[in-house]
């Protein structure tokens, strides 16, 4: 890694960042991040990430160690130092350093970590040729909807996705489609969306809020349900979406082409639509 971070209230070289063996992000993984786009040099989606990162931060009892402005400009000066135009900034927040023990320990000054980095949000080339995913078991906590940094389970799956010779795994638990290894996963079958309702068995992803907010737009009906890999090989359309992709199509699962292995109207127009919004909000 190079380019300027933040730790712990000081802008420093990335070589230079260092934190305690005994922080308990190290230890157990006792933590929460975040990740925010980047483009045009500006934050986008950033309430909708303010949000989730806040709720994420109180179901585990972590408080964030600035006020939202001043951890807000922490962002901004991280994008800066870096000179970055388009990619995204990922911050975390650990409950600091402890002795080994698993309670939560009160009274810790948590360890705040922020980098960003560089990637093609709008001109990024599995957009126009799409990808191909595969199933993977889903073994994850109970806990989905707290974005941890506890995150071995997912990279597990991706992994194991990964040496498939596939873009991404779509788990599966007790037969249905959660979501994808570091992404939300949706369907298109008949003009109707479809994606798994929120619960605590999937991360409320801030790309499928805002997807959810065009697909009428499109012209497409919402269904929120689940489904299943055969959903998924009978499908019309599928894609997915992430913070910095921002929505890919899937035009292969599990070796079976989807829709005869092209990219559909509907995911092409969503993601246009989502480009605009973003666009607009960086000055663009």
């Amino acid at each position: 890694m190079n380019g300027i971070v933040y730790l712990n209230g000081e802008f420093i070289d990335a070589a230079a960042a260092k934190v305690s063996a005994f922080d308990r992000g190290f230890i157990f993984g006792d933590g929460i991040y975040e990740v925010v786009p980047v483009l045009n040099g500006r934050l986008v989606d950033r309430e909708d990430f303010w949000e989730r990162f806040e709720r994420s931060l109180a179901a585990i009892e972590l408080g964030l160690p600035l006020s939202k402005s001043d951890f807000q400009g922490v962002l901004e000066e991280v994008v800066w130092r870096n000179n970055l135009k388009e990619g995204g900034v990922y911050m975390q927040i650990t409950r600091g350093v402890a002795d080994r023990d698993f309670k939560f320990i009160k009274g810790l000054k948590p360890t705040c970590f922020v980098f960003c980095y560089e990637k093609d949000i709008v001109a990024n080339p599995d957009a126009a040729t799409g990808i191909e995913v595969v199933s993977v078991e889903d073994i994850r906590w109970k806990r989905r909807d707290i974005k941890s940094i506890s995150l071995l389970a997912q990279c597990y799956a991706k992994e194991q996705a990964v040496k498939a010779g596939a873009y991404e795994g779509f788990m599966v638990e007790n037969g249905f489609v959660t979501e994808a290894t570091s992404s939300s996963a949706f369907i298109i079958k008949d003009n109707v969306l479809i994606t798994k309702p929120l619960s605590n068995e999937i991360l409320p992803g801030i790309r499928r809020k805002v997807i959810l907010g065009f697909a009428e737009k499109a012209g497409l009906e919402i269904r929120q349900r689940p489904f299943t890999m055969q959903d998924v090989y009978d499908a019309d359309e599928v894609f997915i979406s992430a913070a910095t992709l921002p929505i890919l199509p899937v035009v292969k699962a599990d070796g079976k082409p989807i829709s005869g292995g092209k990219v559909g109207k509907y995911v092409l127009m969503l993601r246009q639509m989502y480009i605009d919004k973003i666009k607009k909000e960086a000055g663009l």
